[in-house]
Formats: structure tokens, C-alpha cells, sequence
């Protein structure tokens, strides 16, 4: 008698003993070859689990050097000083977000045009730039050396756009971009608390103090580009899952510009204001938070920040089990429209709730972070994959801050001119209560337009840039 087992091909004779040990074999075959699947795919986990680790650490490590060099001045602060009739403080942080915001506009073209080949050359290039001003910063006569921070700005505006692209278009970038995402919330703190730390421990000016820091985070940010230059490129499985990153030249990126024009535009405005918000709290924390008077310790900031990350990395991080992408740009928008009825409500409403300065603090660097890190991380690597566009992450990033840093040289301005002399409590919770309302208006509008889109994307074709480059 013979038995066939639908298909696996084995045959069986008469008696019941051959019969059994048949059976028991095929069960071994099978046992054999779901434990070998199963060993491949802890593999292939273990492997992601290191790449994070090792990619995701450098660009964090990276990034926060890059605050090292640009943001310690801001703990400064230096009283009693004018330039040429304006606050001082205010002249420093207009100065070098004004280089920022230059660079910012030039990165438009050279981020989205830039080949990985070139990528540790320009961030060599831009730390020793970067540096060499703050020595000037130190070194010309006051109140001529602000200018010399107008080049720091310069040479550090397109940093965050070299360092993600070499992260994204991968599977794993949802956790790649949350790990880079926790140096932009830790390091601003960090910068500031270890500035102060400088100044009242080590007795160096708050003139010097900036170039001291700078001198030693650039040698170890320059190690940290050759790694980041080691990496891998992203395989046939990233690519297809998260479509194959292009350059673009300037024809593409009017093309990609005017082909989600709509939504972008939201976009554009609403990071207008958010930056804008955020310049002017970490620019003049240590102005609306008063350390010294509150008792706190000067790594109050710093604290604060890496609480705030770690809610922000567990909340970035689960987005990478969800495959859907357009899912994840709805649920992202969510969290984002939620965070900002909630900072427009403290904000408004600080003198009725009478938060303690530590849980104020703590729920607006939550709610401006939240949405904030969602468009300089993970938000338009998941909207470049769900529309399949051949682009680069770098070009969408270069663009918002371009007009974001627009905005906050328009709010130092226009405060510097009209009031120079005010509460910077008062006026921070004043614009962080009008920002909340206008963008989270702003995004319920983004919001509305992705879930419109989606539902005739099927009919879409990918947008067609047949000349675009490998990225």
C-alpha cells in the first residue's frame, strides 16, 4: 500500500514499523527546517540590533558634538555688555542664527546634491570652520567679535542634514532617527549645563568658554565622520521597503516641491513657528528659567532633557513596528496636534495652573521636542516611502529649517526693537500659547490632506525624475 502526503513526496510501505519511521523522519525534516528559519531570523535581529547600536550611537555622539560647538555660548550671560546699542545676548544669537539661516538656504542645493563619497569631507571641513570662530569669538575686541559667530553659524547649518543622510532609507531608520533625534533634545541642555560648569568651575570667561569646549569635541567629531562614512549602503531589502534615496538637482526638486505643493506648504509655515519657538527657548533658557535664583543645580537642564528624550525615543521607536507608512505620517500628526494643544494650554493658562518652573519645563520642552524631532527625523523618511518619491530625506529637512530659521531672526528683531526690555517668562508663554494654537490648526489641516491623498493614491504614479542619481 502506498500513502502520499500531499505533495512532500514521501512513500510508505505496508508495514506499520517502515510506516512510523517515515513519519518520524519527515516530522525530524520539518523540526530541522523550522529551527533553522527560526536561528535565521534571530540572526537577522541580532545584526539590526548591533547596526542600531553602532550607526545610531555615532550619529548620536556626532550630533551632540555638533552642539558642542555651537551652542555653549548660549549659557552666557553676559550681562552688562550692549553691541552697538542692542543687548548683547540678543546680538549673539541673532548674529549666529542669521549664519545658520544662510547656510541653511545654501544646504537646500548642496544637502540634496551632495554624494556620500564627499560626506566626511564637508563635515572636516565645516568642524574646523566652526571652531576657528569661536577661537575669534574669543580672541577680537567685544563688541566686534560677535561677527565671528556668524561663521560658526555658516559652517554648522548643514550638519544635521549630512548626518541623517546617512541613515536614512533603511528599515531600521525609525530607530536610527530616534537615537540622532536624542542629541538634538540632550545635547541643548548639555551644552548649556556644561558651559556653566566651565565657567564656575574651571574660572574660564564666558568668551573663552566657547572655543575650550569647541577644541575638544572636534577632534572626536571628526573621528566619528570616518564611521559614519564605514557604513554600509542600504540593501536590496531597505530599498525596497523604504524606496532608494536620489540625489536632486534643482529641476527635481521644483518638480517634487510643486507635486506635493498643498501639503508642504502646512508644512513649511508650521515649522516657521516651531523653530522659531524653539531657537528662543534654548537660545534664552537660562533667561525665562532662572537656575541660580530657582536653587537648582545647573544640570537642571540637562536632566530635564534626557527625561524628555527618553519619552521621545520610546514613542519614535515603536514606529518602526508599524509597516504601514502612511499609517504612521496620521499617528505621528496625531501625537504632534496633541502636544501642541497641550503647550498652548500651560502656556496660556501658566499664571491659573501655577506649575512648579521643573514640571512647566518639563511639559513644554516635551510638547515642542515631540513635534519638532517629528519632521528632523523619521516623518519625511516614512513620507518619501509612502509615496515611493525619488528624493532625499536631506532636502525636506534643509528646506523647513531654512524657514524656520527665518522666523526666529524675525522674532529676535521684532522683540529687540519694539520691547528690548522685557519678561522673557511672560513673552516665551505669550508666543508658545499663539504658536500651539496656530500649528496645531496647521497640522489638523496636514493631517486632513494625507488622509484625502491616500485614499486615491493607488492611482498615482511615482512622480517622474527618470535623470535622478543614486544617493
Amino acid at each position: 500500500m502506498k500513502f502520499i502526503n500531499n505533495g512532500n513526496s514521501f512513500l510508505l510501505s505496508a508495514p506499520a514499523s517502515i510506516f512510523a519511521a517515515e513519519i518520524k523522519n519527515e516530522l525530524k525534516r520539518h523540526t530541522m527546517f523550522n529551527g533553522e528559519k527560526k536561528q535565521i531570523i534571530q540572526s537577522k535581529r541580532l545584526a539590526d540590533a548591533l547596526f542600531i547600536l553602532w550607526a545610531g550611537g555615532a550619529a548620536l555622539l556626532s550630533y551632540s558634538l555638533v552642539y558642542a560647538l555651537r551652542k555653549p555660548f548660549t549659557a552666557a550671560g553676559f550681562d552688562g555688555l550692549d553691541f552697538f546699542g542692542m543687548d548683547y545676548k540678543t546680538a549673539t544669537s541673532i548674529v549666529q542664527i542669521s549664519g545658520y539661516f544662510i547656510s541653511k538656504l545654501i544646504g537646500i542645493k548642496v544637502i540634496s546634491e551632495l554624494k556620500k563619497e564627499n560626506r566626511l569631507k564637508f563635515i572636516i571641513l565645516s568642524v574646523a570652520v566652526a571652531e576657528l570662530s569661536l577661537v575669534l569669538f574669543g580672541a577680537l575686541p567685544r563688541p566686534l567679535n560677535v561677527f565671528a559667530l556668524f561663521f560658526n553659524g555658516l559652517s554648522l547649518g548643514c550638519m544635521w542634514g549630512v548626518i541623517f543622510s546617512f541613515k536614512e532609507g533603511r528599515r531600521v531608520t525609525d530607530m536610527l532617527a530616534s537615537l540622532l533625534g536624542i542629541s538634538m533634545v540632550i545635547s541643548s541642555g548639555a551644552a548649556k549645563s556644561l558651559g556653566l560648569f566651565v565657567m564656575d568651575h574651571w574660572q574660564v570667561s564666558e568668551f573663552w568658554m566657547p572655543a575650550l569646549i569647541g577644541g575638544c569635541a572636534l577632534p572626536c567629531l571628526a573621528l566619528l565622520g570616518y564611521v559614519l562614512q564605514s557604513l554600509p549602503k542600504p540593501s536590496e531589502e531597505d530599498r525596497a521597503l523604504k524606496a532608494e534615496r536620489m540625489t536632486l538637482d534643482g529641476r527635481q526638486r521644483w518638480a517634487l516641491f510643486k507635486n506635493y505643493m498643498p501639503f508642504l506648504s502646512i508644512i513649511l509655515v508650521a515649522n516657521f513657528l516651531l523653530v522659531a519657538l524653539r531657537d528662543i527657548k534654548e537660545d534664552f533658557l537660562v533667561k525665562i528659567f532662572d537656575v541660580a535664583g530657582s536653587g537648582y543645580s545647573s544640570w537642571i537642564f540637562a536632566q530635564l532633557d534626557s527625561i524628555v528624550t527618553l519619552i521621545i525615543l520610546i514613542i519614535f521607536g515603536l514606529m518602526v513596528f508599524v509597516r504601514n507608512n502612511m499609517r504612521v505620517l496620521l499617528i505621528l500628526l496625531s501625537l504632534v496636534i496633541l502636544g501642541m494643544l497641550t503647550m498652548s494650554f500651560i502656556s496660556l493658562r501658566y499664571e491659573a495652573l501655577q506649575l512648579s518652573p521643573v514640571v512647566w519645563l518639563f511639559i513644554q520642552s516635551l510638547c515642542l521636542y515631540l513635534a519638532y524631532l517629528c519632521f528632523q527625523t523619521i516623518f519625511f523618511d516614512r513620507f518619501i516611502a509612502c509615496f515611493r518619491i525619488r528624493g532625499n530625506v536631506g532636502f525636506f529637512i534643509v528646506l523647513i529649517d531654512f524657514i524656520g530659521y527665518l522666523g526666529t531672526v524675525i522674532v529676535l528683531a521684532i522683540k529687540e526693537f519694539l520691547n528690548p526690555d522685557i519678561n522673557w517668562l511672560s513673552f516665551y508663554n505669550q508666543l508658545a500659547g499663539y504658536v500651539g494654537l496656530g500649528c496645531s490648526v496647521l497640522f489638523v489641516g496636514a493631517w486632513v490632506y494625507l488622509y484625502r491623498r491616500t485614499k486615491r493614491r493607488a492611482s498615482e504614479k511615482v512622480m517622474p525624475l527618470e535623470t535622478a542619481h543614486a544617493y
